[in-house]
């Protein structure tokens, strides 16, 4: 399952009300980071297939979920667990360690 596009109109219903644990990957075009984790949240999201959602939303075309959050910096992601933010992760990271933050969190 790839990586699904999430707007502020979508946010609740992809991410709060979903069933399983969801990573939001609040990112722009723009940002060279956020286009470095893009291939590792591709990976992880066909790993944990299932398990985990995986959801990006652009903060430049969507700004007020991340304004809720309190986003300041990108890339960031969240962990939404029960629709509840139970960690985030700001900056770019490799795909072991994005993979280890996940798997300490659900």
């Amino acid at each position: 399952m790839a990586t699904v596009p999430v707007t502020d109109a979508t946010f609740d219903t992809e991410v709060r009300a979903s069933d399983i644990p969801v990573v939001v990957d609040f990112w722009a075009e723009w940002c060279g980071p956020c286009r470095q984790i893009g291939p590792a949240l591709e990976e992880l999201s066909e790993e944990l297939n299932g398990k985990v959602k995986f959801v990006k939303v652009n903060v430049d075309e969507n700004p007020a979920s991340p304004s809720q959050l309190g986003v300041r910096g990108i890339p960031a992601l969240f962990l939404f667990k029960d629709g509840e933010v139970v960690s985030n992760k700001i900056g770019a990271a490799p795909k072991a360690s994005l993979a280890s933050w996940i798997a300490g969190a659900v």
